[in-house]
């Protein structure tokens, strides 16, 4: 009998029998559990951030599952919106940091005649929560209340056997979401764990339903790749389950025939963002992009060639042809090799114009960037570009040891330029400010006289 809602107890760990300890959780995720709890209801934490704590790892963020409805959870929080338009979440603000809270919901059954899950906003209990979710091991539940964790899904098991498993019947599951697919593939990438088998022999039967997911939402799952420091294995494993023919067909046939210049790439992103140094709001759509696209072979590559047949004659001027158009185009009307007539067409990722444009500049700038016989104006208006931040980290990440260390000295150049900039004498004595203006006093008009009104 499959495990459902009502028909299976929870496995809790006790506080003695775990490692996640409150001083390992953010402290603003504490305040809304407590502040929760403290309310009546019923507050945890879950999915990814309890995985995490109990792999002994560092989550990315923190969320939380409660009983109280979103307006509840509103009226509780003045620093909280309500978002979403596919289910309903509280975000609560602490400055720039996002705690996410959404209420306990059951899952939802498709539209008649469709298998996709369009709307997922039926409340539900805890244990009807847990079953909507995608992976066992991201449907883990910490009770703030008691400190013990709830497993209603097996989850404790795939953790300990490092196993990436769906809840339930894996070929639904991935018709209800085709994207859990790539996620999938994702997360056992990124935590270097093992796909059951099921799961993975209903990725590589249903891979050509991931075109029936919505452009945006793959493109920012590949964003969310690119940056979790695993982008190399991740698109390997695509490419061994079939998915990356449907998703990004040049860089499947670029895997295909070894793909030396997307690995390389893709290993140097990842060696930039597993550093200790690396500043991840730094890696800009831009830089992501490029790190994917530059070393396909697409015109970005050559900045202003964008006709692949083209080549540079003496004095000829490459053609300037639209780079959005251009990039757009990938996974083009051509079947995929190896793929019947039958398959359906590839997705188009819509990257952003202005994400393209600001590649195309920042790849234009590494010339410059490496002129260490520039003048100095040259290089102080080259330092003033909106661009000039990304186009140095994306000197580091793919110049190689010279670049990291041109990359070192345009950074101190700069610093030095806006200290030189904040201490210049400006005539205010030891204060450092401005001397203030001097006010012009508006002069007053005189009252008419009666003789003068009388004129």
């Amino acid at each position: 009998m499959e495990v459902s809602p009502g028909n299976v107890a929870p496995r809790i760990l006790s506080r003695p029998e775990h490692i996640i300890s409150r001083k390992n959780i953010d402290s603003e995720a504490l305040k809304v559990l407590y502040r929760l709890k403290n309310h009546g209801f019923v507050a945890y934490l879950v999915g990814g951030g309890v995985r995490d704590l109990l792999l002994n790892r560092r989550p990315k963020d923190f969320d939380v599952s409660t009983s109280a409805h979103p307006q509840q959870v509103r009226k509780l929080f003045r620093n909280s919106f309500i978002v979403g338009r596919r289910f309903r979440l509280v975000h609560v603000r602490f400055g720039k940091k996002v705690v996410e809270v959404a209420t306990f919901r059951r899952a939802s059954e498709p539209e008649a005649g469709d298998t996709l899950i369009r709307r997922d906003n039926t409340f539900g209990t805890p244990e009807e929560d847990a079953f909507r979710r995608d992976f066992t091991v991201n449907a883990l539940f910490y009770d703030i209340a008691n400190f013990s964790v709830i497993d209603w899904v097996g989850g404790l098991g795939d953790l300990e056997t490092r196993t990436i498993r769906t809840i339930g019947d894996s070929a639904v599951r991935f018709r209800e979401d085709p994207v859990r697919m790539l996620r999938a593939v994702a997360l056992a990438a990124r935590l270097d764990f093992g796909i059951d088998a099921d799961t993975g022999e209903a990725i590589r039967f249903l891979r050509g339903e991931i075109v029936r997911s919505s452009p945006a939402r793959i493109l920012e799952e590949f964003y969310k790749i690119l940056r979790q420091g695993r982008a190399r294995r991740t698109f390997e494993m695509l490419h061994e389950f079939g998915l990356l023919t449907y998703l990004l067909p040049e860089a499947d046939q670029a895997l295909a025939e070894g793909g030396e210049a997307l690995l390389g790439s893709l290993s140097r992103l990842d060696g930039y963002r597993n550093s200790g140094s690396a500043d991840l709001e730094a890696l800009t759509n831009s830089i992501l992009t490029g790190s994917l696209l530059v070393p396909l072979g697409v015109p970005l590559r050559r900045v202003a060639t964008s006709t692949p047949g083209w080549r540079r004659r003496e004095g000829a001027e490459p053609p300037t042809e639209d780079l959005a158009t251009e990039i757009a185009s990938l996974g083009g009307e051509d079947e995929p090799q190896g793929e019947t007539p039958s398959s359906p067409p590839p997705v188009v990722l819509p990257f952003a114009r202005r994400d393209l444009e600001r590649l195309r500049l920042l790849l234009l700038a590494q010339r410059r960037l490496r002129d260490r016989d520039a003048p100095a104006s040259a290089r102080q208006a080259l330092a003033a570009k909106t661009y000039f931040d990304d186009s140095v980290l994306w000197l580091e990440i793919h110049g190689g040891p010279e670049g990291e260390e041109l990359a070192a000295s345009w950074r101190g150049q700069k610093a030095k330029t806006r200290g030189a900039a904040g201490s210049d004498d400006t005539g205010a004595g030891d204060t450092g400010k401005a001397p203030a203006r001097k006010r012009r006093r508006r002069r007053r008009r005189r009252p008419a006289t009666p003789s003068t009104a009388r004129a």
